[in-house]
Formats: structure tokens, sequence, C-alpha cells
């Protein structure tokens, strides 16, 4: 247990010619992406799974010098360990090592010099079969004096695969027919770009809506061509808006994709009264977010339509959140409704709605998911703050979705986790006839591709929202 807190070298007094010492570490596949981002050597065979299938080991190997790294461990730590210096090391590499394999990194000492404190050793690393992967020669000075030291604790390391759950959406939208999208003033070359993505990708059939000559100039600017895709000409942002509200009113598009132009103004024609695109359900926008330090996709709303949502709409803005998730295969999805404190408060109108939006999921006036709340952030996302709480409910510190009170609070957290946290952001408003794909004009290609996943994903599976909305 003592050798576990500290770490204590040989000096060169005390060893002999044939003393020997190891270590053994399994490779990980994260290894290999840390090996490849601390020495930059990002050679396929090491980082890419697909490219590694068909080379010629079948999969991915180490980097030679991860077992080499090995050899240098055991010389640094362990024999002579620390204070040793390292003057020349050979190696010959003789076999590939996968992930999941166990390598046994040996050295013994073979000659000792003292009149330099010198020794030189022989070191092989070896396979869980006892085939040498490795074999080689090392020459260092030894440390002359005793050094005992508690071991240093190295960070805990989380490496994010970013755009893997971007990935797995458009996995899970392959099969299904692309869905005809209105892509509203596409000028601008990422929008346009996100939108012919997500052509190639199988997810929409485009339909792009705009004046001419811009659009024109946007597919230049991007790098495409606009052959075989349909194009209505529209002479501005507004007029371009209200054309795809029509055609979507007309059920001639499944869905809506913003382009280059605010979100008030394709909001407006499709909020109309009369004109619109309402429903019985109050629209809202949902966020799906790729978090680095999340388990699994958060979603997040409501961001961008409802400013202070009354009871009644926060249960169509849970109830389009769930809808969505149940469209992507989470049943059921986990809910947590935020607030400040966990605790139901008559000062904090938060906490009561939330106590309120769990009753009427209990009573099936919200249908299909676990909804939990009042829930501080950090009791909604980590098992352990939710535990030292003593919260015992399955949505606390596992929630699939985060219901917050108001529209500014929503953004700001949006867009922290986004800026500061480092989450991809897929978005989409629900509640109106058809899903409106929301993309910010910053947003990646990816991230708009899957934003189209989302939409073709929703107008496949997801419940349809009966009746048509007049009211205001």
């Amino acid at each position: 247990m003592d050798a576990l807190k500290f770490i204590e070298n040989r000096p060169f007094a005390e060893i002999a010619v044939g003393d020997t010492a190891a270590l053994t570490r399994t490779l990980k596949a994260q290894d290999l992406t840390l090996f490849a981002l601390a020495s930059g050597d990002t050679n396929l065979a090491y980082v890419d799974a697909d490219y590694a299938a068909g080379d010629r080991f079948h999969g991915l190997v180490a980097h030679g010098l991860w077992g080499g790294s090995l050899i240098s461990a055991v010389l640094g730590t362990v024999l002579p360990g620390p204070g040793t210096v390292y003057l020349s090391q050979s190696l010959q590499f003789l076999l590939p090592v996968k992930v999941g394999e166990a390598v046994t990194a040996r050295v013994n000492v073979r000659e000792r010099d003292a009149a330099r404190a010198r020794l030189v050793l022989d070191c092989v690393c070896l396979n869980e079969r006892g085939e040498a992967v490795i074999t080689g020669e090392a020459e260092v000075i030894a440390p002359t004096e005793k050094v005992r030291r508690p071991r240093v604790l190295l960070p805990d390391v989380h490496l994010h695969e970013r755009g893997a759950h971007w990935r797995r959406l458009v996995e899970a939208a392959a099969g299904l027919t692309p869905i005809r999208t209105a892509v509203v003033h596409p000028c601008d070359a990422l929008s346009l770009a996100g939108a012919l993505a997500a052509r190639r990708a199988g997810l929409i059939e485009p339909v792009l809506i705009g004046p001419p000559a811009k659009v024109e100039a946007a597919a230049v600017a991007a790098g495409e061509t606009l052959d075989g895709i349909e194009r209505v000409a529209a002479p501005h942002s507004h007029a371009a808006a209200e054309q795809a509200v029509a055609l979507a009113r007309a059920g001639k598009v499944a869905a809506l994709m913003k382009g280059a132009l605010h979100t008030d103004e394709i909001l407006s024609p499709a909020l109309h009264k009369v004109a619109g695109l309402r429903t019985e359900r109050r629209m809202s926008h949902v966020y799906a977010l790729d978090v680095p330090h999340y388990h699994k996709a958060l979603f997040l709303t409501d961001t961008a339509v409802n400013i202070a949502p009354t009871l009644a709409e926060k249960r169509d803005i849970v109830q389009n959140a769930i809808d969505l998730c149940r469209a992507l295969g989470l049943a059921p999805p986990k809910v947590a409704i935020l607030s400040a404190v966990e605790m139901v408060s008559m000062r904090l109108t938060s906490t009561l709605d939330a106590a309120a939006l769990c009753k009427m999921a209990e009573r099936g006036q919200i249908d299909g998911g676990l909804v939990d709340g009042p829930l501080a952030f950090d009791n909604a996302v980590s098992r352990e703050a939710a535990a030292a709480k003593g919260l015992a409910s399955p949505v606390a510190g596992d929630a699939d979705v985060l219901v917050t009170p108001d529209l500014v609070s929503g953004n700001m957290l949006a867009k922290q986790l986004i800026h500061l946290a480092g989450a991809d952001a897929a978005g989409l408003i629900l509640g109106a006839q058809v899903p409106i794909v929301l993309t910010s004009r910053a947003d990646r290609t990816e991230a708009r591709v899957a934003s189209c996943a989302l939409a073709q994903l929703f107008v496949h599976r997801a419940r349809p929202v009966a009746g048509e909305d007049t009211t205001a």
C-alpha cells in the first residue's frame, strides 16, 4: 500500500548485474488518441479505424514508441527510478500491439560501470502470449542518492469524440425517405452548404427559396453546384419565409430550414394566426447538445421562442421535448424541470411550476416521459450531486431533457455549454405543423446536418399534433 503512495529509486550502489524490473500496461483506445495528441503522430494506422481495418494488421495498433515509452517508464520509475538520466536507447519492433492487449515491459541490468555510475540494460516488451513485440538496449546514468517522494497524482483525462452523437443521429435516419424541406433564404455559403450536405446524407430534399442571384453566388462561394435542386424565387428574406410557410401549410414540404436570415423573420409568418403553422400545441425550441463531459445527448428547452412561459405553455414545451426524444428512440426520456433549488418554495414560481408539471405528468396531462422537479442544474446532470442531496429519483443525475424556467436562463445555459464546455448544438422548433430547423449563422456543417437528421426522424416517427390553433 505504501508503494502506491510513494515513488522510490534504487541508487547505483544498490544495483547489481542481473537485477530486473517490469511493469504491465493494457493498451486502451484512448491511449492511441492521447499518444497521437502528445506526439503529433496521427498516422492512420493508429487513429483511423476504417483505414486500419484494411491495413496489413487489420485493426488499430499502438504507435511503436508507445511500447518504447513503457520501457522508459520502468527506467524512470522503478529501476533505477527517479534521478535516472537517459543516454541512449535502441529498439527493434517485432510485432504489433492491438487495443485490449496487455504488454509487459521488462529491463535487465547487463553491464555496470562503477567509475561513471552507468548501466547498460537489456529491454523487452512481451505480449500476453509471451511473444517479444519490442527488444532493445538502454544506457543510463543511475542516481547515486536515495530518493523517496510522494507520487504525483496525474489529472483525469476525459476524451470526447466530437460529433459522435451526431453520427449516431445520421445513422439512425439511414433508410428513411428524405423529407422535402424548404430552405429559407440560403444566401450565404454556410447555410447553403449545410443544406446540401444534409441532402448528400439522404436526410432532406431541399427546396431553395430566395433571390436567385444571391443563392447562385452562395453556391459559388461554397464550391457547390445546384444542378437538379428545386429553387423558388423570392425577392428578399421576408418573402422567402412567407413562401416557405405557405408551402408547408399546403403540405408541399415536410419541414422548414433557416438560412441566412434572422430567427424572427422565419417565426413571424409561422406564428401568423390565420396563415401560419400553428397547432393546438405551443411552439417551442429544443436544443440537442453533444456535451463533452456528459455521458449522453442532452436536450435543452426552451431557448429561443417562449420568453416567460406560463404553466400551460410549459406543459407544451415539455411535451414537445418528450415527443422529439421518443422519435429518436429514447423511451421514456428523463425530464428535469430546472430551478435554483430542489425544494418547492412559495417565493420561487419556477419551483411551483415544476411541482405542478410533475403532477400533470402523473395525471396523464403530460405523457411519454419521466418528469421530476424542481431540480437544480447540478442535481439534474450529476449523480454525485444528487446523491449528496439525498435525492432518490430516476431523473436526478441522469436527465435526458432540461427544461429551464424561461428563455433568458435557457439561452444563457445553452451558450455556456456551447462556448465554455465545448458542446455541439443542433436544434428544432416543434409544435408547428412541420418542424423548423433553426440553426445559428456560426454553426458548423455537422451541426446543420444533425439538425436535419432530427427533423427527418421527427417527421417519420413522431406522433402527429392534432388540430390547427388560431388563438393568440
